[in-house]
């Protein structure tokens, strides 16, 4: 048998595997490491997060993959050499990592990798006749484990569109494996660049389960500061926004789009949610005057909006708490704004479920990785959401 295969097999034979789990967002603050101890699979699935960084992207870096990001024409060339530079420049903040927290290469028996998205392109966002789902994320799997000595897992969202999804969100089968609590119902709401959330309900009847993207999360707020406010790559502490008010005229433009009136699951990203989505929203609603900080105060009441509408419409009025992570959850007046508008909703953070919501994402990914190698199918049904089931990830062999 192959060297490799054999390796691969040994591995999905262990009692416990240790899974370097990556995620690099639409926000590009960084590429999370989070390195995790799994024991068991499926609803018997056991994590311990061992150790936990975000590498920090240069500017320099930033500024290569906006190049290529969330536009429909785009050079070629830089796509296939970012391809390979991406999957390298992964492979050398990784073995930093393992360099600082003293643990050999050998340690670690997979590598599980998001990459980084560049393009997400749903059927119900291009509206293209004959054309399916599509998504692309780069940084390729090969390079990393070339480059680690690390059999690497990547490329997940392929399969999920194979089978019938979207593409996102994953999160679903992640948050179902280590967050589901009987007697309880549980959202655990993502506030990255897109806001996501997954409906865990407390009866743990796979078929209720719901999980989707409902709009902005950050990435809006963000690329509105990068354009305004030179050096700065996002509203730290709130700080621009808090000193503006929100305009309800401009708030209802922003909320006027097909995609609110979509029913769920639906996805999207910065494809549609951008600076010429915001521009167009000032022309139709005479806003344009508006100072930077009352734009800001807007945006950030239009994510909470956005959030607090579709966990509204998609919860039937069932009593649940809220688990936040993603960066959007170190936003206070994003916090105080969707406080407001869910009244009387228990908000946590997933901390106190034993992960920090900076991980989260990460260590998502390393679930998925654990589900490929020793998982079997999980039948979600044909309830409120189809959920393909399917186990995901391509297997490059170092």
């Amino acid at each position: 048998m192959n060297t490799g295969l054999r390796r691969l097999l040994a591995i999905a034979e262990k009692e416990r595997r240790t899974i370097i789990g990556l995620m690099s967002g639409t926000s590009l603050d960084g590429l999370d490491v989070a390195l995790c101890e799994f024991t068991g699979h499926g609803t018997q699935t056991q994590m311990v997060l061992k150790q936990f960084d975000t590498m920090p992207y240069s500017t320099e870096f930033k500024q290569q993959v906006k190049a290529i990001f969330s536009k429909r024409e785009v050079d070629l060339e830089k796509v296939c050499l970012m391809n390979a530079y991406i999957g390298s420049f992964h492979a050398e903040l990784i073995n930093a990592c393992l360099q600082k927290w003293k643990v050999a290469p050998e340690e670690v028996d997979v590598i599980a990798s998001h990459g980084q998205t560049i393009y997400h392109a749903p059927a119900s966002q291009h509206q293209i006749e004959g054309m399916p789902n599509a998504t692309l994320q780069i940084g390729d799997g090969d390079h990393i484990a070339v480059k680690t000595g690390i059999i690497t897992l990547s490329d997940f969202r392929q399969k999920h569109i194979a089978a019938g999804g979207e593409g996102a969100p994953l999160a679903v089968y992640g948050d179902y494996l280590l967050f589901s609590e009987k007697g309880q119902n549980r959202i655990m709401l993502n506030i990255g660049g897109i806001a996501n959330f997954t409906f865990l309900p407390g009866d743990l009847d796979t078929t209720r389960i719901f999980s989707t993207d409902v709009g902005p999360g950050n990435t809006l707020m963000d690329a509105y500061v990068q354009q305004r406010f030179p050096g700065k790559y996002y509203d730290a502490d709130s700080e621009i926004a808090s000193q503006g008010k929100y305009d309800a005229a401009l708030l209802a433009a922003l909320l006027d789009h097909p995609f609110f009136e979509l029913g769920f699951p639906k996805t999207t990203g910065p494809e549609l949610f951008n600076l010429a989505y915001l521009e167009q929203a000032q022309q139709t609603s005479n806003t344009t005057h508006l100072s930077p900080e009352d734009v800001m105060a807007t945006l950030n009441r239009f994510s909470a909006t956005a959030i607090c509408e579709a966990i509204s419409r998609s919860t039937n009025e069932e009593q649940f708490e809220i688990f936040l992570s993603g960066g959007g959850m170190h936003n206070p007046l994003l916090l105080q704004n969707i406080t407001q508008l869910l009244s009387g909703a228990v908000i946590r953070n997933t901390a106190e479920l034993g992960v920090s919501p900076d991980a989260k994402e990460a260590v998502l990914f390393a679930t998925l990785a654990n589900e490929c190698l020793v998982g079997e199918k999980i039948d979600f049904g044909t309830g409120k959401q189809s959920i393909p089931s399917v186990q995901m990830g391509k297997i490059s062999l170092p």
